[in-house]
């Protein structure tokens, strides 16, 4: 049996026995006994880091608070800036030939044709009844005259038999059928006038007849509303289609919007035309690596009633196409500026409430608890706020106190 390792092992828990439970008593014995300038040594450095028996010891750094540019980071995804559904507004046959997907297209220009059956008769008809109701115009007017120098001559008859009654040259009677002719006449220049207005009517119906025609030829040809790219074939050759029926998508990517949903905690730091950094995480060609910038054209007031989030938009130029719908990307919008103190993630903790934040200490070890808000997330730490410009955070040992304790720091340098 080999003595010595067993003997090697009582030695050394023994020593472990006094050093961590004796500790007291074997520095006392040493004191009393002299122990040369290493225990002197020693004892400075004890009495250095701890000020006073049974303090606990925190390890502290000092930080400085430093102006950063703030960005709100977000993740969202490309869109259209316009996507139109073109649909037919009358019912006839495709007589044009198809344009396939992925065309590029102009405004105005045309994606489907359609039969005129007989809307061209109809056309004509309505311009020879417009035509019609010209002429009747002229005839009404002349009547209107006639009638007017009918009434003229029944009102100078009507004056001479009064006249003449009143020299007893004239009868009653005579009287009597003068001025029964003025009422005569005056009801032929009413039914003149009337007769004027009725050829004027029948030329704005025969006009609007004509416009409805022109407006329903018009729609045989479906056009562009504006310049951008098919999304799906136009309608085939010698298909029907009916009001309402989908002749072919069409979108617009040029410029394109980037979309996302900004929590309501950060909406309060996002303004209109605040400039915006993107990166696609799936990219084509050169975009999905090529930051792409822009501006905050949208900012919604109202939020999402499922997520409570807000609806942000960002215009981006995409002059060669080369982004496409729907695709994903992480965003950045610049903020206001703020100060912030750089510390290790480590050394956040929680209060009894659950508040996150940081415990310091000020100039007598007293132990202070701050709430902070995180600002950034980088590899070399935190940036965090609520703290003032310089403090003494605990970094090591903050969840073995609480606010209110005096402690016994160590001073870390900001090398380590």
């Amino acid at each position: 049996m080999r003595l010595f390792p067993l003997i090697a092992a009582v030695c050394v828990g023994f020593a472990l026995y006094l050093y961590i439970f004796q500790r007291d008593a074997v520095d006392a014995y040493l004191e009393e006994n002299g122990t040369g300038d290493a225990t002197e040594s020693a004892e400075a450095t004890n009495i250095e880091e701890a000020p006073g028996s049974g303090l606990v010891r925190v390890v502290v750094r000092r930080s400085e608070a430093r102006e950063i540019d703030s960005a709100v980071i977000l993740r969202g995804q490309t869109r259209a800036a316009r996507q139109v559904d073109v649909k037919s507004e009358t019912s006839a046959r495709v007589i044009s030939e198809p344009l396939r997907k992925g065309a590029r297209v102009e405004e105005g220009e045309a994606l489907c044709r359609l039969d005129e059956g007989n809307r061209g008769a109809a056309l004509a008809q309505s311009r020879a009844q417009l035509e019609e109701a010209r002429a009747r115009v002229p005839e009404a007017q002349a009547r209107v005259e006639q009638a007017r120098a009918q009434l003229d001559e029944a009102r100078i008859n009507q004056n001479a038999s009064a006249r003449l009654s009143e020299g007893g040259f004239a009868s009653t009677t005579r009287v009597a059928g003068a001025d029964a002719a003025v009422a005569s006449a005056l009801a032929s220049v009413e039914s003149a006038r009337a007769g004027l207005q009725a050829a004027q009517s029948g030329i704005r119906s025969a006009q609007a007849a004509v416009a409805s025609a022109e407006t329903e030829i018009a729609r045989l040809v479906i056009r562009a509303p504006f310049s951008g790219l098919l999304e799906s074939d136009t309608a085939e050759l010698g298909s029907l289609l009916q009001p309402g029926a989908l002749c072919s998508t069409i979108i617009q990517l040029d410029p394109i919007k980037l979309v996302a949903f900004v929590p309501e905690t950060e909406v309060s730091r996002i303004r209109a035309g605040a400039q915006a950094v993107a990166r696609l995480v799936t990219g084509a060609g050169s975009a999905g690596t090529a930051p792409l910038t822009g501006q905050v054209t949208f900012l919604s007031r109202s939020a999402d009633e499922q997520t409570r989030t807000f609806l942000v938009e960002i215009e981006v130029p995409n002059a060669d196409l080369a982004i496409r719908d729907g695709q994903t990307a992480e965003i950045l919008i610049s903020a206001d500026g703020a100060k912030a103190h750089l510390l290790p993630q480590s050394a956040l903790t929680l209060n009894d409430e659950g508040v996150l934040g940081l415990r310091t200490i000020d100039a007598d070890a007293l132990v202070e608890f701050h709430p902070v808000e995180i600002m950034r997330d980088t590899p070399e730490g935190v940036w965090l706020t609520g703290l003032d410009d310089t403090a003494d955070v605990i970094v090591l040992g903050q969840e073995y106190v609480i606010a209110g304790v005096t402690v016994a720091p160590t001073w870390q340098e900001l090398s380590q």
